[in-house]
């Protein structure tokens, strides 16, 4: 989705490129406009290193540039390219000329051709935020459906204290974030998540592992980063680019990648496992490559550490959701599963399936519910099952948790 950011002339212009990193690291385009006195305070430039693009300061694209069809229409393609815009700060100035219709630059000229969502977050000297001028103006743009993000009060850049300082940059990209219609029902939450295989050594050149990609790890912690989640992403092997704004560590064994997770445990409220930990390493390494001539006719196996479970055992109220790759039996397995590591919630997917399990871009997934209850989902976008299995993790964090009940009970929780 595409968000422009307008920017007008006052000293929390600078605040704007926070604004730009918060929308960004939700994976939204950001287009800024700037005003002439806007630049007064920030250079474009910082503007455009941060976003990507081009800056527009004016219309017609500016002082001595050459007319050209593009930037004679460029105000109606930005108008009809955005999902959003935004005018952070949005001075009494822009807001005295957006609420009478005025277009005498890019930015109110935007205002004015575009269709989307508006999102106004004001910042000016206490006196001009209470002049009776600039209340009738916010009164007006309220009423023509404008969201105004209302300034906070304290100590003013004019040396005043009051009302008319920018609202939190979080504030603000929250509003965006309902007007784009963008879930942020896991705010507050922090999500643990791990993903890809463990690879288990054999030699110095040799690992036991499995197919697993990562991609559905990946795309649960893209998802609840989405939903407003701080995000801690525990990544096996996986040749993939994490999501920007998650805090990622990378494992390569099921010890270390147990390790990590205990570590994260504690400041974690939801815990998605959906790592394919391998089951068995060897008994043996061996630090030189064993040659194929010295090989032994078998090769001893031992079970790595049972993470699910122990996480299970350690868990302090989390809600704990366990995956089940399976070839056979599907059902039997996952809900055997899910009562012995007492989990609150099974994703199962059967690998036999086509368009379901590792190295797949889509997956067909089952969620395993106490009690018995099952629902199948249909084939789909791994990132669109994330968020489905994430509408029953939020939803399931507004009831009792008939798993957690039952592990207190049992005393397996510290």
């Amino acid at each position: 989705m595409r968000v422009a950011i307008g920017v007008a002339g006052g000293i929390a212009a600078y605040k704007a490129a926070e604004l730009v990193r918060v929308l960004q690291e939700r994976e939204l385009d950001v287009q800024v406009v700037m005003t002439r006195a806007a630049r007064e305070f920030v250079t474009p430039l910082t503007f455009a290193a941060l976003s990507g693009h081009k800056v527009i300061t004016e219309m017609f694209g500016g002082p001595g540039a050459e007319p050209n069809l593009e930037s004679a229409i460029e105000h109606i393609a930005v108008a009809q390219a955005i999902d959003a815009l935004v005018i952070a700060p949005a001075t009494a100035n822009v807001l005295a000329k957006i609420a009478h219709g005025e277009a005498d630059d890019f930015l109110t000229t935007l205002c004015l051709a575009t269709k989307a969502p508006i999102v106004l977050a004001p910042a000016m000297n206490i006196n001009m935020w209470e002049n009776s001028a600039t209340q009738e103006n916010l009164k007006t743009l309220r009423e023509r459906g404008f969201r105004i993000v209302e300034p906070g009060e304290g100590h003013l850049a004019c040396g005043m204290t009051g009302p008319g300082r920018l609202a939190e940059v979080e504030d603000i990209a929250r509003a965006i974030f309902d007007v784009l219609e963008l879930k942020n029902d896991l705010a507050g939450e922090t999500v643990l998540v791990t993903a890809g295989p463990t690879e288990e050594p054999l030699d110095a050149v040799r690992f036991l592992s499995n197919r697993s990609s990562g991609r559905m790890g990946y795309a649960l912690a893209k998802a609840s980063r989405d939903r407003g989640a701080r995000v801690i992403l525990v990544s096996g092997p996986a040749a993939i680019e994490p999501p920007a704004g998650v805090t990622l560590e990378r494992v390569g064994t099921a010890e270390e990648m147990a390790r990590a997770v205990f570590h994260h445990l504690d400041a974690s409220t939801i815990v998605l496992m959906a790592a394919a930990v391998a089951d068995f390493r060897p008994a043996e390494v061996r630090s030189q490559k064993i040659k194929k001539q010295t090989v032994a006719r078998s090769l001893e196996l031992v079970p790595t550490i049972d993470i699910l479970a122990e996480v299970s055992r350690r868990r302090r109220g989390q809600l704990l959701v366990g995956f089940a790759a399976e070839t056979e039996n599907l059902m039997e397995n996952a809900r055997a599963k899910l009562e012995a590591k007492g989990l609150d919630l099974v994703v199962a997917n059967d690998l036999t399936e086509a368009g379901a399990g590792f190295g797949s871009e889509t997956n067909i997934v089952t969620l395993v519910f106490p009690g018995g209850r099952a629902e199948k989902l249909e084939k789909m976008d791994k990132l669109d099952a994330a968020r489905r299995i994430l509408d029953e993790v939020v939803r399931m964090k507004k009831l009792p948790s008939p798993a957690m009940s039952t592990s207190w009970a049992r005393g397996e929780s510290r």
